[in-house]
């Protein structure tokens, strides 16, 4: 194996460790607002549930990610060093910015400028790319009234309980938070195991795309270390604190819905953003009990930033592209 695939499974897993430090938090954000579970208890079930994930629901995902954004002959070390690049530098900035982007969005705008700076726009797979955008916009939007019409139900359900159902939806939420945490175990931890499985068949060390089991362990290690690292400078923010005050059935019923969401995209091979799923299942909840109930400023902030990410990482990983063809490959 040669240095450069060393130095692409290392910036992977960079990733994959990032990914879970930015990214996993969401899992556990709504169950430490809800007041349902203390932070370690909540960072540590949903690290081990997403170090699980990939090995339950296996990686229709990574082969999305391998084969489906561009031409593999489009594909070298430098472009998967570089797009690998641009995505841990978007991902660190938004974290110091403390704001929720999305790892998917930043890996996929990277794979896009450093692929069409090699070889020009004609190698991205339009088809394929834009189910994957489908897929990514869709999902939030799906997130958001699954979130509405479950809490519209669950109160429905509840409206003669007396105050102590409160403990069952503080106490309910550790299933449905391993569930969560498995089902974005199973999405988020396969987009570096693409990227990793795709270098190995440019080296020639695979000779088809078949994702190896020490990378899936690896990949889900790195996620799952990231999570319990924890994104505290986030945990407010996406938790629903900067939202509005997250209630336990608030907690319940955004875990329930974006557990579905991302479930069903990973088992369809789609990959999703988390963070967005996850954000807009919590406001479809606020908005089911009350429209100003959100705090839509916070709202606008984070929504722009999700429509920037792929646009400005295609345009950081064409610059780095340059650079490095001049001085580095």
């Amino acid at each position: 194996m040669s240095l450069i695939i060393v130095i692409i499974i290392g910036l992977a897993l960079s990733f994959s460790f990032m990914n879970g430090v930015h990214d996993s938090r969401n899992v556990v954000a709504t169950m430490i607002s809800s007041r349902a579970y203390p932070p370690r208890i909540a960072l540590g079930i949903t690290a081990l549930a997403e170090f699980c994930g990939p090995f339950i629901f296996g990686v229709a995902v990574a082969q999305t990610i391998g084969r489906d954004i561009v031409q593999s002959s489009a594909v070298t070390e430098q472009v998967l060093v570089v797009a690998l690049s641009s995505a841990l530098a978007w991902n660190l900035l938004t974290w110091i910015a403390k704001l929720p982007s999305s790892s998917s969005h930043a890996l996929i705008g990277g794979l896009l400028g450093a692929a069409s700076m090699r070889a020009g726009p004609r190698v991205i797979q339009t088809d394929g790319l834009l189910n994957i955008l489908i897929s990514l916009f869709a999902s939030p939007i799906i997130g958001f009234f699954i979130g509405f019409l479950l809490l519209r139900l669950v109160m429905q359900l509840s409206q003669d309980a007396t105050p102590r159902i409160n403990e069952f939806f503080k106490r309910s939420q550790l299933l449905t938070a391993l569930i969560l945490g498995l089902s974005h175990g199973s999405n988020d931890g396969q987009k570096s195991m693409g990227i990793i499985t795709l270098a190995l068949v440019t080296a020639g060390t695979l000779s088809t795309f078949v994702v190896p089991l020490w990378v899936v362990a690896l990949c889900a290690l790195a996620l799952a270390l990231g999570t319990a690292v924890g994104g505290w400078r986030l945990i407010h923010t996406v938790g629903g604190v900067s939202f509005y005050k997250i209630r336990p059935v608030d907690g319940f019923s955004s875990q329930v819905a974006s557990a579905l969401v991302i479930l069903i995209a990973s088992l369809a091979g789609g990959p999703v953003s988390a963070t967005q799923v996850i954000n807009s299942s919590i406001m479809g909840i606020g908005v089911a009990e009350r429209a100003n109930k959100v705090r839509w400023g916070l709202v606008q902030d984070i929504v722009i930033a999700w429509v920037l990410t792929i646009p400005a990482t295609t345009f950081l990983s064409a610059g780095i592209y340059l650079l490095t063809s001049r001085f580095l490959f």
